[in-house]
């Protein structure tokens, strides 16, 4: 009976959590053969899709992040109103995953995918035209729903079109490259497009809407049509929907404005949101967890007020708890990486007094790093274990920050600066493509957009946690000098702390997923023990399995 090391780690004989490993990889199976064969070209078009999706939906936040002096001076705004230019977006992004998400698992992902897509595009131009900061501010939140709804749906996609292979690995290593190469691309061609364009900032939104509308042609003939969701019950939880997003929303304004705020974290406005944003996100995890008590009951009559919930709260005991583990790890690995990002941007810009474009070139290494790092997990996801890809991913990012937090400012690039850009990403690569694969793995058919959902909320809830917990930390030390004392002492304080985050990720990752093994699937060697070899399902990006496959795969799940 071949098993892959993941499979090993995870189970034990006979449990619940077995039959739901092997359920999820003979139905995925099974319903990739009620497809049609694919050509190997259509299935990197879906691949090279859903990828562009990722990079534009990063590139719409640094593409704005790097031309904010511009737009200060064109509308002629204080630093306090740029703000919501910049976190408009992600609010709304990342607050709406988890209902997308959802949406994208009962109605189609396809169908979902280009619906965001529109959305995205349309608001993506509106938003080159505003002339007041208010308009602009309002654009980009609609804007980012877009995003929301093409990114759950895009990661239900791969997991959909490509079934446990070699080539699953490739593919969502492939859409993990989007978040390194977006940031790169939305700063460099965002800053170039500022400084050498008539319309500064408004070409930015020209360029990406066109490759919104590319995504949008790309996935309208290559994406393969919806299948019909295999759940009985296909209505959506409302009450969850609007409890979940309105938590979320208040939480992360919250965290954005409550060191800006008149009396900072004592502002009562600011307690009073972050209590009902607490109090919304409590109620809409009882509630789900009332839905899924109902739903699970046989003896439960129907009723209408009773959908299936938004989110299992099961899901997060999937794998022995090694699910939560995994968004635990997301999530403050998230708070470190782009933590540091963040103050090392600043460092650049305001202490050594670089300009933008200057600050792009010496970030540049991330670029390259990052696409090197999911090429790595692509190729190496079945012989890899786990935890050297998560704990050592993650203990790479926090000896970036180290690297800056002991920075001698007079030292050349090359001795801190350098080596921290090159392995600053790689927690972050390695999480995002590794934790993807492990989701898709965990996660039933129907539940695949959702759980790509969560995942990607946890970041976007690490990203506000990490920038705001740094950002008291700067303050607080930055209160005890003169404002024409020197500020360094404040960027390393906030990089130690970043570094505490990653090491907190690091201790996960050892914990949960010690003697795991690899995450991959491990095709070809199942094959050959079965003496039905078959290369082209498990080689490249041909993923159609045929009746030998099928027959091996059911030899494996026997028990």
């Amino acid at each position: 009976m071949a098993h892959s090391d993941l499979d090993d780690g995870l189970k034990s004989p006979g449990s619940t959590k077995t039959r739901i490993s092997q359920d999820t990889d003979t139905t995925e199976v099974q319903t990739s053969l009620s497809l049609p064969p694919r050509s190997t070209l259509k299935s990197c078009i879906i691949v090279l899709t859903v990828t562009f999706g990722m990079i534009i939906n990063i590139a719409n936040s640094t593409a704005i992040s790097i031309a904010l002096p511009t737009i200060q001076r064109e509308m002629h705004l204080q630093e306090a109103q740029l703000q919501w230019i910049v976190s408009a977006y992600p609010l709304s992004s990342g607050c709406l995953l988890l209902v997308f998400g959802r949406l994208a698992d009962v109605h189609g992902r396809k169908k979902t995918f280009l619906l965001g897509s529109v959305v995205l595009a349309v608001f993506t131009l509106s938003c080159a035209f505003p002339k007041d900061v208010m308009t602009l501010s309002i654009l980009r939140g609609i804007q980012g729903i877009g995003g929301a709804a093409t990114i759950p749906a895009s990661l239900g996609i791969l997991a959909h079109a490509f079934p446990p292979s070699r080539a699953r690995s490739l593919a969502f290593a492939t859409f993990s490259a989007g978040a390194p190469v977006g940031a790169v691309f939305g700063t460099a061609v965002g800053g170039v497009l500022t400084e050498f364009t008539e319309r500064t900032w408004r070409s930015s939104f020209y360029l990406l809407c066109g490759l919104t509308v590319l995504c949008l042609l790309g996935g309208f003939f290559s994406i393969d049509n919806d299948v019909p969701s295999q759940e009985a019950d296909k209505r959506v939880d409302w009450l969850g929907a609007f409890l979940v997003t309105a938590g979320l929303v208040l939480i992360v304004f919250v965290l954005g404005q409550g060191e800006i705020a008149p009396q900072k974290w004592a502002t009562p406005y600011i307690i009073a949101l972050l209590i009902l944003g607490v109090i919304l996100l409590s109620c809409f995890l009882y509630w789900q967890h009332y839905l899924e008590k109902v739903q699970d009951d046989p003896t439960a009559p129907y009723s209408v007020f009773t959908p299936p919930p938004l989110m299992r709260l099961s899901i997060w005991t999937r794998a022995n708890g090694r699910f939560a583990a995994m968004m635990a790890i997301a999530f403050t690995n998230w708070c470190c990486f782009l933590a540091w990002t963040f103050w090392v941007q600043l460092y650049y810009q305001n202490y050594m007094k670089y300009t933008a474009m200057q600050t792009v070139i010496r970030l540049l290494p991330m670029f390259v790093s990052g696409l090197l790092c999911n090429a790595f997990v692509g190729l190496m996801a079945a012989h890899v274990p786990l935890v050297w890809l998560v704990a050592l991913g993650a203990l790479a990012t926090s000896t970036a920050c180290v690297l800056f937090a002991i920075i001698i400012p007079s030292a050349p690039y090359w001795a801190f600066a350098f080596p921290a850009s090159i392995i600053s990403v790689m927690g972050a690569d390695f999480v995002f493509s590794a934790g993807t694969i492990f989701i898709a793995k965990i996660a039933l058919p129907h539940e695949q957009s959702v759980a790509g959902a969560l995942f990607n909320t946890m970041t976007q809830l690490g990203t506000a946690v990490g920038i705001t917990v740094t950002t008291v930390v700067y303050n607080a030390v930055s209160a005890n000098h003169s404002p024409e004392a020197d500020r360094i002492s404040s960027y390393r304080a906030a990089q130690w702390t970043a570094f505490a985050f990653g090491i907190i990720a690091t201790t996960l990752g050892v914990l949960f997923f010690r003697g795991i093994g690899a995450v991959g699937y491990r095709g070809p060697k199942a094959f050959s023990e079965q003496g039905n070899a078959n290369p082209e399902a498990t080689n490249g990006l041909q993923t159609t399995p045929d009746h030998n496959e099928k027959s091996t795969l059911n030899e494996k799940n026997e028990p």
